[in-house]
């Protein structure tokens, strides 16, 4: 046990301080950028549009913080989220093993929502994809939100993945993301060892209210984890004037050499949806 406190720590702190480097061209002036009578930037500005009128997301964004990225129920009220017995035997065995079979510590991707806690990111808008790319530290990943008006995939039609499939519509000034098509037995939050199965059906809702702030409002609808949907809003900031950098924890393999860990218990897989749903 005090090898597996040891290698957290080790992941912990390396996930935590790998983003102390900061992003390349520092104080490049952002093209297009309002700014106030000082030079700076003008984050109260009006909310920008695109040609079709649509509110414009593009920018880079962060969160500015890592609670919600250990916590993404910080901040509810008890009962908001209750998990259904298969999600809370699985979420004491990570925290009973102190987080040590998390993914993101040996640099594997980031799940959907839990993606955009971590870093910052940047979104790219055009009429017929988003496109976020990612400043991870297991390297550089992108989502793709599909506009062009096609479904989801059917879970028979699809391969399980990291982030999912993703498409996304307008409903007034907010993008609505839906999100579907997960690997079974993910995690939505690292403290918190929140877990996911392959039913999860992620919501995420943009709403930029001014130039510089974004407002995302998140839904868990995992009928096998989570005895009902659960929602929390979490607060974006842009980072003007600087661009993102290439991460990659190509040390920590390394690092984890030097440490001895139980292997990871197999962990029971999601149970059938009542119906005999998937």
């Amino acid at each position: 046990m005090k090898a597996q406190r040891t290698l957290f720590a080790t992941i912990t702190a390396l996930v935590l301080l790998s983003g102390a480097t900061g992003a390349q061209w520092l104080h490049h002036a952002t093209p297009g950028m309002p700014r106030l009578p000082d030079g700076k930037p003008n984050l109260a500005a009006p909310t920008p549009r695109t040609a079709d009128g649509h509110t414009d997301l593009s920018g880079i964004w962060d969160v500015g913080n890592m609670l919600y990225f250990h916590d993404l129920a910080r901040g509810l009220k008890p009962g908001d989220l209750q998990f259904t017995p298969w999600a809370a035997a699985v979420r004491k065995q990570r925290m009973d093993r102190n987080h040590v079979d998390d993914p993101y510590g040996y640099c594997l991707p980031l799940g959907v929502p839990r993606i955009n806690l971590r870093s910052q990111f940047k979104i790219l808008q055009t009429p017929l994809i988003t496109v976020f790319l990612h400043e991870t530290y297991v390297g550089m990943i992108f989502r793709q939100v599909f506009t062009d008006g096609r479904p989801l995939p059917k879970a028979s039609d699809s391969e399980p993945t990291w982030l999912g499939y993703s498409v996304g519509k307008w409903d007034g000034d907010a993008f609505v993301v839906d999100t579907t098509g997960f690997r079974d037995g993910g995690w939505l939050s690292a403290l918190q060892a929140y877990p996911h199965s392959d039913a999860l059906h992620v919501t995420e809702r943009w709403r930029r209210a001014d130039f510089g702030h974004m407002e995302l409002t998140v839904t868990i609808d995992d009928p096998k984890a989570y005895v009902k949907p659960w929602t929390n809003k979490i607060a974006l900031l842009l980072q003007p004037d600087t661009e993102l950098i290439e991460a990659f924890c190509d040390n920590q393999m390394n690092i984890l050499k030097h440490w001895s860990v139980d292997p990871m218990p197999t962990e029971p897989p999601s149970p059938p949806l009542a119906g005999g749903k998937q």
